[in-house]
């Protein structure tokens, strides 16, 4: 085992506890991989995730494409309609599908892609998301398109510390009830307590797996 798996591993354990202790039972790990290298991504698989998430579509292209991965990629940033035909062969699931011109360009490109809906809930411009008041029509639109809706995903505000984001975070748990859907990707390194005690069911987790994060080339963007 290398020195960077005895890392990640010890840290996902910390990670799991922090969960444990904030009581939550089945709540799955993404580790945020974006601009670290594949090494990283092996490093995670090898502790026991089954997926990694990564948010920049051109970054996913040069990490993945010549690499036969045995674990899932999630793309978890901002997505632009013209970047899926570059990810289509890579992403196994789009976790920030927030309008309806994204839905039918996933639908043309990866017919019966796997998807989260991304609501907004922290207010805040670049980090995209549909209102919650709209999430319903926008679900209805996925599945008409024949979109594989599993659950919805959600980003925490950047200020006001983590109890900024429960009434976010409940709202959303609030929603996925209503649709009847299974999974919430909600949380990160530093809200992950306040998400699993309002019902995430996978948080997403970078610097607290693998550190501090490198600068990312703005080739690979």
């Amino acid at each position: 085992m290398s020195t960077l798996d005895e890392q990640v591993a010890e840290r996902l354990a910390h990670v799991r506890d922090r969960i444990a202790r904030a009581g939550g039972v089945g709540v799955t790990v993404l580790p945020v991989t974006k601009t670290f290298g594949i090494d990283a991504c092996w490093a995670a698989h090898r502790a026991g995730c089954t997926a990694v998430g990564e948010n920049y579509a051109q970054e996913v292209a040069a990490k993945f494409a010549d690499t036969a991965i045995p674990f899932g990629v999630h793309f978890i940033g901002q997505l632009q309609t013209n970047k899926v035909r570059m990810l289509a062969p890579i992403v196994t699931v789009y976790e920030t599908v927030d309008r309806p011109s994204l839905v039918a360009e996933l639908a043309k490109r990866v017919p019966g892609a796997r998807v989260l809906l991304q609501v907004s809930t922290a207010g805040e411009e670049g980090k995209g998301g549909c209102a919650l008041v709209d999430v319903p029509a926008l679900f209805d639109t996925a599945c008409a398109a024949g979109l594989a809706v599993q659950g919805l995903m959600t980003v925490g505000p950047t200020d006001g510390g983590p109890e900024a984001a429960r009434p976010g975070f409940r709202a959303v748990r609030a929603l996925l009830d209503r649709l009847a859907l299974p999974v919430l990707s909600m949380g990160m390194t530093d809200d992950l307590e306040v998400a699993v005690q309002e019902g995430s069911t996978q948080v997403r987790v970078g610097s607290a797996l693998f550190g501090a994060r490198p600068p990312l080339s703005t080739q690979v963007r």
